[in-house]
Parts: C-alpha cells; sequence; structure tokens
C-alpha cells in the first residue's frame, strides 16, 4: 500500500454503539467525510499505528476500515481503538491518527467470541510490530504536535519568542490542514 503512512483527522462521532457495550473494546469512529477521502489502496482491514485525542498523548492504535462482516454494516467505516483507557468519553474530540501497517483483511466470524479473540490478537500484533524502529518514529511526527483541539481555531498556534519559530509552526498548521483533508 503506497499510501502507508496515511495521516488523517477528525471530529470523534457516535458510531453503532457495539464497541463498549457488545465487544467491551470502545472504539472512536470518523465521520463519513474523513472515510471518503481515504486513498484507493486503502483497501477495507485492520490496520494498526498510533492516536491522539485533541493535544493529547500519543497512543497505539488498531484500526478497522471497512463494512463489518459480521455485523453486515451497509455503510463504510473506521473504527479507531485507541489503546488505552480513558476515563470518560470523546465525542466531538479532534481525533488525528497516523496509520502505519496493515494488519489482515476484514473477515466475518462464526461468533461474537471469536470476533472479540480476533480483535485482541489484532491489538496485540499493533502493540508488538508498533515497537519496530522505523513505526516508533512516527509517534514523534510533527502532525501530532500541530493537532488541532476541537475548541481552538485552525489558525491558532502557540506563541513563540522567536519569529523563526512561529513561522515554521504556520508551516506545520498548514501542512497538517492539507494532511487533514486526506490529501
Amino acid at each position: 500500500m503506497k499510501s502507508l503512512p496515511y495521516f488523517c483527522r477528525g471530529e470523534v462521532i457516535r458510531g453503532f454503539g457495539r464497541g463498549s457495550k457488545e465487544l467491551g473494546i470502545p472504539t472512536a469512529n470518523f465521520p463519513d467525510s474523513v472515510v471518503e477521502h481515504l486513498p484507493a489502496d486503502i483497501s477495507t482491514g485492520i490496520y494498526y499505528g498510533w492516536a491522539c485525542v485533541g493535544n493529547g498523548d500519543i497512543y497505539k492504535m488498531v484500526m478497522s476500515i471497512g463494512w463489518n462482516p459480521y455485523y453486515k454494516n451497509t455503510k463504510k467505516s473506521m473504527e479507531t481503538h485507541v489503546i488505552h483507557t480513558f476515563k470518560e468519553d470523546f465525542y466531538g474530540q479532534i481525533l488525528s491518527v497516523v496509520m502505519v501497517g496493515y494488519i489482515r483483511p476484514e473477515r466475518s466470524y462464526d461468533s461474537l467470541e471469536a470476533l472479540i479473540a480476533a480483535i485482541n490478537n489484532d491489538i496485540e500484533e499493533a502493540r508488538v510490530k508498533l515497537e519496530l524502529p522505523e513505526h516508533v518514529k512516527l509517534r514523534e511526527d510533527n502532525f501530532f504536535t500541530a493537532a488541532p483541539s476541537k475548541s481552538s481555531s485552525s489558525s491558532s498556534s502557540s506563541s513563540s519568542s522567536s519569529s523563526s519559530s512561529s513561522s515554521s509552526a504556520a508551516t506545520t498548521t498548514t501542512t497538517s490542514k492539507t494532511i487533514m483533508n486526506g490529501h
């Protein structure tokens, strides 16, 4: 997949409500506008990478892209499981992710238990692969440091006493706006 690593961000919306309730594995869902901008070579399946909510810490993640065959969805989705326990929901917050690798294609399962076991295997595989040096370095990408919070304006950046630092921050913000739109 030529488009990996792939950077994107968007507001967390309510999904089908199954991640936490049925699976015990909460997911953050992207709106259609983010799903529709995926490059053509990013096929459906399970991916791993890094995620950040708002301007918070960066955590490992796994993401399902597709129609979730077990549930027979009719709408393509991007559901991110951030490998961290959050104290509360973050609907409406901006989720920034970098997808760095592919784990497997989507598949259907004979039971809910089999689906949960597969997801837990995906999570474990992501934990291991994200320790590779080429993946660790993406955790430090300026995409995350330029991540806007929902309440901040897109042109805001931290103030600096040096004009060259301010110029650099503006460049980073512009780059991130481009990435945010899936380009």
